[in-house]
């Protein structure tokens, strides 16, 4: 007898046509890449979005941008991407690999020097050269990749509008993102360090010594977009919850700010 037409085979049949066509029920993993800057963050509210909804479980994977941009770029299963720049994201939107209608610009960040939090030293970014005078004989400034990684780039964008940049030539550690520039600083190996506003108030081995003006460096925006090969409707639910009221007061408390607008 076929199996649909027995009473058993047709519960079955039943029971898999509707996993086949719920949306709900066909995958409940949604894996996200997320820009290193974010992980305390977003490991809260990756939490608190798996209590409000118990079949979902979010997988987040944490780096630079552009490593993240790159993997995706080279068939990695990314459901959602959030960037801390915009031209990671624009990347990836030229290469047709996220969802244009989804993107928007989730949060914003600002840019600080940090020292660790026993250190004496002192920064006056208004001064010519103060980065560099101090900074001990031999020691380095540590900053993510000033080539590739936004925090890198921001920093770079920053020193050269304040005419620093030149003076702290072969004086700087370029870690591989803003998190490993931020543990050389808390670790005591860098006595000085560029790094966002919300890794000084997720690390309390360092303490701000100076902060760079909004209008030195490009606007630190944090896009975020579900990708063409996402899990939906997951992954748009997951982004949707991103920019909720609250997950807003997860990022805030971590030192973020929200965007004013979205893309």
């Amino acid at each position: 007898m076929p199996i649909a037409r027995h009473p058993i085979g047709r519960v079955l049949l039943a029971a898999l046509l509707l996993c086949l066509a719920s949306p709900a029920l066909a995958g409940s993993s949604i894996t996200v890449f997320a820009a290193a800057s974010l992980k305390n963050a977003m490991d809260q509210v990756a939490t608190q979005y798996e209590a409000a909804h118990p079949a979902r479980e979010v997988k987040v994977s944490y780096a630079g941008s552009a490593t993240l941009a790159r993997q995706i770029e080279a068939g990695a299963p990314a459901d959602v991407y959030v960037s801390a720049n915009e031209q990671w994201m624009d990347q990836l939107d030229d290469d047709g690999l996220i969802d244009r209608a989804s993107r928007r610009n989730l949060l914003t960040n600002t840019l600080v020097v940090v020292t660790p939090r026993d250190s004496a030293a002192s920064v006056n970014l208004a001064a010519p050269g103060q980065i560099a005078q101090a900074l001990p004989e031999g020691a380095y400034l540590a900053m993510a990749d000033t080539r590739s990684v936004p925090a890198g780039i921001y920093g770079r964008q920053a020193l050269k509008s304040l005419g620093l940049w030149t003076a702290l030539d072969g004086r700087i550690a370029q870690a591989e993102d803003v998190r490993a520039a931020l543990a050389l600083v808390a670790r005591g190996e860098s006595p000085l360090g560029i790094v966002y506003g919300s890794d000084a108030v997720a690390e309390k081995d360092v303490r701000v010594v100076a902060r760079f003006d909004a209008d030195s460096h490009d606007a630190i925006v944090y896009p975020a977009a579900v990708t063409k090969q996402a899990n939906e409707p997951a992954a748009r639910q997951f982004l949707t919850y991103l920019g909720s009221e609250p997950a807003g007061r997860v990022f805030t408390r971590w030192g973020f700010s929200l965007a004013a607008e979205s893309s």
